[in-house]
């Protein structure tokens, strides 16, 4: 990894520009929940995770409260992890089908996954106040990974901030819609692989690993050596 994304990685884990989030995070992180009892829980801003020479991006929320608060590591111990990491796994962008831990073995190949906001929000549903906070974090990683030719927005909220930064107009969030942008890059839009998505049928494992393999197959298009 980069020294500059170290360093901006060191820059989330210790901020603290949201008060309700920081007393949030560190609430649940003290209190856990039965299953994870023994287990230390990291309790802090959740820095990206990947590949930072990557083609592509992943943006989704923001850490699940006893996801990746809980393990430090982005989409890591929690079902929406399990759904990414295997799809990641299925179409050649990660070395192994599952991540449960951050000392797991898991590594990203030619994939970076980031995150709108950097730290888990109670009932999943941060405020503008701290979307716009956690801006500045994203909007360094996309100019840090200059590689990157296809953004997959996990999720409205994650489209919306993506099209904000970069100044994207009239364009419509959808499941497994995709648009060209410049310089022969993609943005990719898929519905956030949560549960209240994937155990209501909203999205199915086949309309979610199509997404991927269009991912895949696109990149294919734009360096067919790649």
């Amino acid at each position: 990894m980069s020294q500059l994304l170290v360093s901006l990685s060191q820059k989330i884990i210790t901020c603290r520009k949201c008060p309700r989030l920081v007393t949030y995070r560190e609430e649940v992180a003290r209190t856990k929940v039965r299953r994870f009892l023994q287990q230390s829980y990291w309790g802090k801003a959740v820095p990206g995770f990947g590949d930072d020479q990557a083609s592509l991006f992943i943006i989704g929320l923001a850490p699940a409260a006893h996801g990746a608060n809980r393990t430090g590591r982005m989409f890591t111990g929690d079902a929406s992890g399990d759904w990414l990491y295997r799809a990641l796994y299925e179409t050649g962008f990660a070395n192994q089908p599952q991540s449960v831990a951050a000392d797991d073995g898991m590594t990203l190949q030619d994939a970076y996954i980031s995150a709108v906001v950097r730290c888990a929000p109670p009932g999943n549903k941060p405020l503008p106040s701290e979307i716009e906070n956690c801006s500045t974090y994203l909007q360094q990683e996309l100019l840090l990974l200059g590689k990157a030719k296809i953004f997959l927005c996990l999720g409205h909220i994650a489209f919306r901030q993506f099209c904000r930064i970069s100044r994207l107009q009239g364009l419509q969030f959808g499941h497994g819609l995709r648009y060209p942008l410049h310089k022969g890059k993609w943005l990719f839009c898929s519905y956030h692989p949560s549960r209240q998505n994937t155990q209501t049928g909203r999205l199915t494992w086949e309309a979610w690993i199509a997404v991927f393999k269009e991912v895949r197959a696109t990149l294919q298009k734009i360096n067919p050596n790649h």
